[in-house]
C-alpha cells in the first residue's frame, strides 16, 4: 500500500518515492528533497516517438490527487544548485507520458532560471526568465480543463509562464514536488510557503 503523508497547509494527502529522499516538518510547513544522482523526469522530443525510446523518469517525487475543481497551489522553492538542470519542482502529472512540470533549474549558463516542460506523449521544453538569487515561488493553477504555470520573485506579484491543456489532467491528475539532477550527483531543495486554495486564479496576465 502507498504511503499517504500529510503537508500542512495541503487539503490533500501525498505519497512520497522513494520515501527516503523525502522530509517534511511542520511550523512552519517545510518539505525537503534529496535529488538523486542523474535523475530526471524527461521524454526527449527528438527520441521519444522512436519504438526502443525509453523516457527518463527516476526524479524523486512527493504527489497527491487534489480535490476536483479549480485550485491554486504555490510554494517558494529554494535549490542548493550544483550541476547544469538540478531543479526543485511544481509537478502535474497523470501518466508517464503525460505531465507538466513547473522548474526552478540551473541552466547550462550557470544560472538559476524559470523553465516550464509539458509532456504530450513527448515532452517539450521551454526557458521563461532568469532569477537572481537561489529562491523563488512557483504556483500551478487549476482552471477548467486548462493549466496555468506563474513564477513570482516576492511571493506577491506573479508572472505567468504558461498556459496549456494535457489529456486526463482535469479529472484524474496528481500534483506535488519533485526534485532532479540530470547531470549531476544530487542536490538538495526545499519547499516551504506551501499554500493551496480551490479559489479560481481572477486573471492570467495582471500579475494576481
Amino acid at each position: 500500500m502507498a504511503l499517504a503523508w500529510n503537508v500542512p497547509g495541503l487539503p490533500f494527502t501525498l505519497s512520497p518515492s522513494p520515501e527516503a529522499a523525502w522530509t517534511i516538518t511542520a511550523a512552519p510547513a517545510t518539505v525537503r528533497a534529496s535529488a538523486a544522482a542523474h535523475s530526471d523526469i524527461f521524454i526527449d522530443p527528438g527520441t521519444g516517438t522512436q519504438p526502443d525510446a525509453e523516457p527518463l523518469l527516476n526524479a524523486v517525487t512527493l504527489l497527491g490527487v487534489p480535490p476536483s475543481g479549480d485550485f491554486q497551489f504555490s510554494a517558494r522553492v529554494s535549490v542548493e544548485f550544483a550541476s547544469t538542470y538540478d531543479a526543485g519542482v511544481l509537478l502535474l502529472w497523470v501518466d508517464e507520458r503525460h505531465w507538466g512540470k513547473l522548474c526552478f533549474e540551473f541552466s547550462p549558463d550557470g544560472e538559476p532560471m524559470i523553465v516550464s516542460v509539458v509532456a504530450r506523449g513527448v515532452a517539450d521544453d521551454a526557458n521563461a526568465f532568469v532569477v537572481d538569487g537561489r529562491t523563488v515561488w512557483l504556483r500551478v493553477s487549476r482552471l477548467g480543463h486548462a493549466f496555468a504555470y506563474h513564477a513570482s520573485l516576492d511571493g506577491r506579484t506573479w508572472q505567468m509562464i504558461r498556459l496549456f491543456a494535457v489529456d486526463g489532467a482535469a479529472t484524474s491528475a496528481a500534483i506535488g514536488f519533485e526534485a532532479q539532477s540530470p547531470t549531476g550527483d544530487g542536490c538538495a531543495v526545499t519547499f516551504d510557503d506551501i499554500r493551496f486554495t480551490r479559489e479560481r486564479l481572477g486573471d492570467l496576465r495582471d500579475g494576481s
